[in-house]
């Protein structure tokens, strides 16, 4: 599977320049905070600087394509800068064929098309074995989503380091996430060479926690942060933490 996806990923020419992907994402604040699904609120932010991405509905793949829409009261300045944020979800029982690509684009088009949003994020913790689909799902939202509506995408930040298989995807950029990490990455120095990031889509951005410690090259990042406790208790950290 993951070899097709790599295959299947070669043949779409609808792919976008990486010179053109990064303009768009230069338009948004270099500062994010993500809103998840909890009551968040986000008022006392400075809009001019940043940015707040929202959990916006979880789509869950089983053998049904489900959407699950936020439950939870979000707050922010008006003016603010929205990411609409889509966390997806496969069940064991999921079957990942054609029919279920196209639910799950069409219900990221709902995303996509929400009144005033900046950009489009698309979360999701694809395994080996659903890396085709995961392709072919971001080539199709792609050419179906507005031309001029950033995409992004979160990555596990193997994804971005020794694991090369998001080359060539066709989105604006692939956040690491460098927080709650997989094992192998949590037990291990943090400077090891294989841990190092390389893959170029990965390089703009960086995903942080308000609690666990941060990388020292976080200068001239896209910077999103998540609250590991709710913004409620934790937006007063940031002010000892300084973040760029």
């Amino acid at each position: 599977m993951a070899a097709l996806g790599v295959l299947c990923l070669a043949l779409h020419s609808d792919a976008v320049p990486s010179a053109r992907l990064s303009q768009r994402m230069n338009r948004l604040p270099r500062r994010t905070f993500w809103a998840w699904e909890r009551p968040e609120d986000l008022h006392s932010i400075d809009p001019s600087t940043t940015a707040v991405a929202w959990l916006d509905q979880t789509i869950l793949l089983g053998p049904e394509v489900l959407s699950q829409p936020r439950r939870q009261p979000l707050t922010y300045p008006s003016g603010a800068t929205l990411i609409a944020v889509v966390r997806i979800e496969a069940l064991p029982s999921a079957k990942l064929d054609e029919a279920a690509e196209r639910q799950a684009v069409d219900l990221l088009l709902n995303s996509a098309h929400r009144p005033g949003i900046a950009a489009l994020q698309v979360d999701f913790d694809a395994t080996r074995s659903q890396r085709g689909f995961y392709a072919d799902l971001l080539a199709g939202l792609r050419r179906q989503m507005p031309a001029g509506l950033p995409l992004s995408i979160t990555a596990l930040a193997s994804w971005c380091s020794h694991d090369d298989w998001i080359t060539g995807l066709p989105v604006d950029e692939a956040v690491p996430m460098l927080f709650r990490m997989e094992p192998d990455r949590r037990r291990a120095p943090p400077d090891l060479p294989q841990f190092q990031i390389r893959e170029p889509l990965c390089k703009g951005s960086v995903g942080i926690s308000t609690h666990e410690p941060w990388p020292g090259d976080l200068a001239g990042k896209r910077i999103y942060v998540f609250a590991d406790r709710g913004w409620r208790e934790d937006l007063t950290l940031l002010a000892d933490r300084k973040l760029p």
